[in-house]
């Protein structure tokens, strides 16, 4: 197995410092932000050991010589970049536009149960007769023996 190529990150402010050591070579360059910083190296790398080389190549990316820290850090930074930005709405100020309000969001249907309409009583039937289309109860017929 190949010796590994090291890459070591340095923030620099807004700025990444990149040094990549390995086969006994070191290569430096700078970058904006850690994803930028995080290509620069890979050209470096392919410097010191090309593709067309034969065997592997391993490469360890530290971070105050943490590796993990790194990818951490590289992790957020694109996950980061990656989002997509919510456009900014232009507050309307002018007085002369009326404001268009949103139309209402449409009502869930309801599903509770209506309650029953309270039971008639003599004084309704008379003041309101029942509609042919309430069909009329009979009185249950009584013999008169």
């Amino acid at each position: 197995m190949a010796d590994p190529i090291e890459v070591n990150y340095t923030p620099d402010g807004e700025d990444w410092t990149v040094a990549v050591k390995g086969r006994g070579q070191t290569l430096t360059g700078r970058a904006s932000g850690l994803v930028a910083a995080r290509d620069r190296a890979d050209q470096l790398v392919e410097k010191i050991a090309p593709n067309n080389e034969p065997g592997h190549r391993t490469v360890v990316h530290l971070l105050d010589g943490d590796a993990v820290e790194f990818t951490t850090a590289y992790l957020t930074a694109r996950l980061a970049k990656t989002e997509p930005e919510e456009p900014a709405e232009p507050e309307e100020t002018d007085p002369e536009k009326p404001e268009k309000p949103e139309p209402p969001a449409p009502a869930a249907p309801d599903k509770t149960p209506k309650p029953a309409p309270p039971p008639r009583t003599e004084s309704d039937a008379e003041e309101h007769p029942k509609t042919p289309a309430e069909p009329q109860k009979e009185a249950p017929a009584t013999s008169g023996t």
